[in-house]
């Protein structure tokens, strides 16, 4: 049986304003949690679908690399990815166009929220069962 991703971490240089752009991009919610600079990851709705992770946000000890992304990279499922990436402009991120069309599974971009750390936005295809609701 394959083994599910149960938790993620987001490493950040400045906690006030990732915890922003999270909150105001996917309407995450964040409490401090854990030793000094960690950060629970919730949300106000329950998540009842199926590939539910828990996540943390937690301030860097070290420098970022330069070059390569130095994290894991994770996809985010919303259900207009337009209007997801004007968000993660909007709020300081930058996406890495063009999205790309993945046939019977759905649209997805790469985007840089305002600490660097890459990631990516997915909206699945109709009746695909990670698709999120609008």
């Amino acid at each position: 049986m394959p083994r599910p991703v149960v938790h993620f971490a987001i490493y950040c240089d400045d906690p006030d304003r990732a915890i922003a752009f999270y909150t105001a991009v996917f309407g995450w919610t964040f409490e401090a949690w854990g030793p000094p600079g960690y950060w629970k990851i919730g949300s106000d709705e329950p998540f009842e679908g199926p590939g539910f992770v828990f996540g943390a946000l937690t301030q860097r000890s070290e420098p970022r690399a330069e070059g390569a992304p130095n994290a894991w990279r994770c996809t985010v499922s919303v259900p207009d990815l337009d209007e997801a990436m004007a968000a993660v402009e909007e709020h300081g991120g930058a996406v890495r166009p063009p999205a790309a069309t993945i046939p019977g599974v759905g649209r997805v971009v790469e985007f840089f929220d305002p600490e660097g750390n890459l990631a990516c936005l997915m909206e699945y295809a109709e009746g695909d069962p990670r698709r999120v609701p609008s």
